[in-house]
């Protein structure tokens, strides 16, 4: 269960990083496939996927579907919030804007998601963590800027890119609600399947996907990634840290994307990093320090003793 102060262990900072590595990935997929799919029909493809993956997984690990319409509520909600609306909205954006953009945006998550429970009553506003967090956001301003070139819809794209990440804010408060005991793995399916049910509703009434012509293989393959890793792994891994550390907590991640695209872009594919991008992490780096509180709480600690 996750702790009271709010602290993270090393375990889960690797998580964090895994997951970051794994969601990062999804506005690079999105970006490929929306040139050949619809938005709607794009996150169709994404939750089903992803939920037809992880299918089998269920029945390897003994874990039963929920009964009745009661055992289903929780996982529509949570898929509503946490799949339909924001997935919908940050791909429908970045039809507007760009990759980099949309996940820079995203990086408002934690705030609104600091904000929500607050307002809520399921946690404290520590002034720390508001802090931090309005800090990793001005990390990642600096690390990968706003775009500087304007496109037709932008404003539009910028606000529903915002919607997104305000949606996941209602999803974490929601996930701490109602999947307090249902395992990483059951409910990571659980809700992709039911959120595929709300898409191809939907989808079809929208988009009428039946009607698209047959994607190239570079599209099913940008498909298949955003679905296997950026979906069904990474969602397993996104619950195993809430249940481990708190919703608020593992909203943090999307202050590392920004940084684990610049590295994974260094490492594998030889990109230069520019002084701007090592000024970014070393302040997202900072504001991560600041919300765990450890280091603030040794430096007080520190400095008691050497006015004693």
């Amino acid at each position: 269960m996750p702790s009271n102060d709010n602290r993270i262990d090393a375990r889960d900072w690797s998580l964090l990083a895994v997951l970051s590595i794994l969601w990062g990935g999804s506005f690079f997929f999105n970006g490929a496939a929306l040139r050949e799919l619809p938005p709607l029909t794009l996150v169709l493809l994404r939750v089903a996927l992803g939920a037809a993956i992880l299918l089998p997984l269920l029945r390897v690990q003994g874990i039963s579907f929920p009964k009745g319409a009661a055992g289903w509520t929780p996982f529509v909600a949570i898929g509503l919030l946490n799949n339909v609306v924001p997935f919908s909205l940050i791909v429908i954006g970045q039809t507007f804007v760009p990759s980099g953009l949309a996940s820079t945006l995203n990086a408002t998550t934690p705030l609104f998601t600091v904000i929500v429970m607050a307002g809520a009553g399921e946690e404290a506003l520590q002034m720390r963590r508001l802090a931090g967090v309005a800090l990793g956001v001005v990390g990642v301003v600096i690390l990968r800027g706003w775009g500087v070139e304007t496109r037709p819809g932008q404003g539009l794209g910028i606000l529903l890119c915002l919607g997104g990440a305000f949606s996941y804010g209602f999803a974490a408060l929601a996930a701490r609600r109602l999947l307090k005991d249902s395992p990483p793995l059951g409910t990571a399916t659980f809700q992709l399947m039911a959120s595929t049910v709300m898409m191809a509703v939907v989808a079809g009434m929208v988009e009428q996907p039946w009607h698209l012509p047959m994607p190239a293989v570079t599209t099913w393959l940008a498909v298949l990634g955003l679905a296997g890793l950026s979906t069904a792994l990474a969602y397993i891994v996104f619950f195993q840290i809430i249940r481990r550390s708190g919703a608020t907590n593992v909203m943090l991640v999307t202050l590392l994307i920004p940084v684990t695209a610049i590295l994974l872009g260094w490492l594998v594919l030889g990109e230069p990093i520019s002084m701007r991008e090592i000024a970014g992490a070393i302040v997202i780096g900072s504001a991560l320090l600041v919300i765990d509180g450890r280091v603030l709480g040794l430096l007080r600690r520190v400095s008691s003793r050497s006015a004693a």
